[in-house]
């Protein structure tokens, strides 16, 4: 099977040796994004914008490799405080609306930068 290396200016460049999303057959893997604005790397203050920017970062990621939210199947949330679960589970139900992916979601120490949120996603094409 081919890999596919997928590359977007939309989302922010990797900050260390991996790629935004790997598509793999007729499955996008994508790298856990956090919440950074791809123009400047700069990272929004509050978990709400973080939230919200992190799945711009993988929305951008899924249509530059011809993929929709509708394709996701599987998502990880990462928050380094689960009391600001409902939040960003708002955020969430929001983007997804009513094409919701299995999902786990779990608190971490710290995560990259400081960021608050990070997001990764499993996409599937038929």
């Amino acid at each position: 099977m081919e890999k596919q290396i997928v590359s977007t200016t939309q989302a922010p460049a990797a900050i260390g040796p991996y790629v935004q999303a790997i598509v793999a057959g007729n499955t996008l893997y994508s790298s856990g994004q956090l919440g950074l604005v791809p123009e400047d790397g700069s990272l929004p203050e509050g978990i709400e914008a973080q939230a919200r920017q992190s799945l711009a970062n993988i929305d951008a990621i899924l249509q530059s490799a011809g993929f929709s939210k509708a394709d996701v199947v599987k998502t990880v949330v990462f928050l380094t405080d689960l009391s600001k679960f409902g939040v960003v589970n708002e955020i969430y139900a929001e983007y997804f609306g009513d094409s919701k992916p299995a999902r786990s979601c779990v608190e971490v120490s710290r995560l990259p930068k400081d960021a608050l949120v990070e997001i990764e996603c499993i996409a599937y094409r038929a």
